[in-house]
């Protein structure tokens, strides 16, 4: 089987399939070959060790203060959340703004398995991360102890680590989706910063306060929102919510919303779109 390209010229189709283990440890090596890739990866480690710093120097410095097992985890998860994504978005759009995918596509014509190897990749990636964080998290309760000589608390649990490790693969994968979408680094990062901090901290958060129909209309927009009472059992501010399936059906609105319907676009266009 054979396909003919704008230019004329044929791609044999039936030749085997490069190995899919092997198109993932190439995307995954992808990630780090590049200057901009490697360095995003230290200053996150940097930030990650920066976070742990300062908050052990409140915690030495504040004999009221405590922290548990659970803060260091979502301490550290905040470096992940700001920097990485970037990673994902310039692992597709970097490709089409070198015409490195010209190549790419050349080796393996069968642009499904390249997305699929590519998504796979950032799943990798956010797991990863998550384990570091959790290293870099139970170390930092180490110190805490250690430097305070207050006693350690182990505290997270199944749900808070599931829940943890979920929100931040959709972090991942909302980048990926958008980067397919715009297939543009400036304008893909731009859009997942008003997406991810922006609207959620600054414009939902304004409205939540001044508007009573925010708080029925932001949850279906930002599934940090959405998965506040089911990850917490109260809202994003704290109060408390009685959670049920109408909370479910929000939570899923806005994957669908922010993940899902941008990721079925930027697939079908990284599919359909023309190599030049």
């Amino acid at each position: 089987m054979s396909t003919t390209t704008t230019s004329g010229s044929t791609i044999d189709l039936s030749r085997p399939a490069v190995p899919f283990g092997r198109q993932v440890s190439v995307e995954v090596r992808k990630m780090f070959d590049t200057r901009g890739g490697l360095w995003l990866f230290i200053c996150t480690g940097g930030m990650m060790l920066l976070v742990m710093v300062l908050t052990l120097l409140v915690m030495a410095l504040n004999d009221d203060a405590s922290i548990t097992a659970n803060g260091w985890l979502q301490a550290m998860i905040i470096p992940l959340s700001i920097l990485l994504p970037v990673f994902v978005i310039l692992t597709i759009t970097t490709e089409w703004g070198q015409r490195t995918h010209l190549t790419t596509f050349s080796l393996e014509p069968r642009r499904g398995r390249v997305v699929a190897a590519k998504l796979v990749a950032v799943t990798l990636l956010a797991l990863g991360t998550m384990v570091l964080a959790g290293v870099v998290g139970a170390i930092g309760n180490l110190l805490y102890g250690l430097i305070t000589g207050n006693d350690l608390v182990w505290n997270v649990s199944a749900k808070d680590l599931a829940w943890v490790a979920g929100l931040q693969l959709i972090y991942f994968l909302m980048a990926f989706a958008i980067a397919s979408l715009f297939l543009s680094t400036p304008g893909a990062i731009a859009v997942f910063y008003v997406l991810a901090l922006i609207l959620p901290f600054v414009v939902y958060s304004t409205l939540w306060f001044m508007f009573d129909w925010a708080r029925d209309v932001i949850p279906w927009l930002d599934f940090n929102y959405a998965a506040a009472p089911l990850q917490l059992g109260t809202d994003f501010f704290g109060e408390p919510v009685d959670v049920g399936v109408f909370e479910y059906l929000r939570f899923a609105a806005s994957i669908l919303l922010l993940v899902v319907l941008p990721a079925t676009i930027g697939i079908r266009r990284v599919l359909r779109t023309e190599i030049k």
